[in-house]
């Protein structure tokens, strides 16, 4: 089930939402009624982000190994298409 929590909890009631995050169930912040952050345990934001230094590193490395330069709608499009499966 999805969490969707005003703010003032993370700190009235933090062993809450502690327990949610441990659980490896994101935590969804609200502010005036708005979207304002998402509480993640480390392993989950860890599991979310571990492919993107790599990532990072092999692109640092061929635009110093190439002119090519690709336009961001081009970089997007292939981006979806991995998301999509297509």
């Amino acid at each position: 089930m999805i969490q969707i929590r005003p703010v003032s909890d993370l700190r009235n009631k933090f062993t809450e939402i502690e327990l949610l995050v441990r659980e490896n169930q994101p935590v969804y912040l609200t502010k005036n009624g708005y979207g304002a952050m998402v509480v993640l345990s480390l392993s989950e934001y860890a599991r979310l982000t571990e492919n993107t230094e790599i990532k990072l590193d092999e692109a640092d490395c061929q635009a110093d190994t190439t002119d090519e330069r690709l336009k961001h709608e081009a970089v997007f499009a292939k981006a979806r298409s991995i998301i999509n499966g297509k």
